[in-house]
């Protein structure tokens, strides 16, 4: 006769499985994208980000949602640190102009500016860590903030007549989506300690 024997440490194992499960199926729980944007400063532009999701967004966790808000808002950055090299090359004759492009260029890049902060904020989100998503995505809006209205509330922004203003725009607007599932995030993470 064969006994099955269930050990504390199965026993231990299994409730640690069921746990891990939950916490992870309600940390990704899944909220309509009407709902999310109707938080957002341009609604329009979060609901054609989102449903342009491959697949579609209807049914698509949050964490899902998120990291493809994230590849979004890189996506953007990029061409706008293009078009920012397309004017530092073409302000040759403009000291003012090729110094704000200049200092454009340090808001946006990949090694301090807004593209280093959308990395990081994959990175955290891979971690799981929902309250430093919205930290890193809001140093994102502040870099490009930077890039438009400059660092100094003292001194005056550069009168940009380029294309400039409004693709920096279009990157504040998708990282706004990043910040507004991320606060969802952090409530459903709040809610499995409870």
């Amino acid at each position: 006769m064969t006994y099955f024997c269930i050990t504390p440490s199965l026993i231990s194992s299994l409730v640690t499985l069921f746990l891990l499960f939950a916490a992870a199926s309600c940390a990704s729980k899944v909220v309509d994208v009407q709902v999310i944007c109707a938080q957002a400063r341009d609604p329009k532009l979060c609901s054609s980000v989102l449903n342009s999701k491959p697949g579609g967004a209807k049914g698509v966790d949050l964490v899902t949602l998120a990291q493809y808000t994230i590849n979004v808002a890189r996506v953007k950055a990029t061409k706008t640190i293009t078009l920012i090299n397309s004017l530092i090359a073409k302000s040759g004759g403009h000291p003012k102009a090729k110094s704000h492009y200049q200092t454009c260029l340090t808001h946006f890049n990949k090694d301090e500016g807004a593209l280093n902060d959308i990395n990081y904020v994959q990175e955290l989100l891979k971690k799981g860590d929902y309250f430093g998503v919205g930290t890193a995505a809001s140093a994102v809006i502040t870099d490009v903030d930077d890039c438009i209205t400059g660092e100094d509330p003292e001194d005056p922004s550069y009168p940009d007549k380029s294309n400039l203003p409004q693709y920096a725009d279009v990157v504040q607007k998708v990282v706004d989506i990043i910040l507004i599932i991320s606060n969802y995030l952090i409530q459903n993470s709040y809610k499995i300690g409870e």
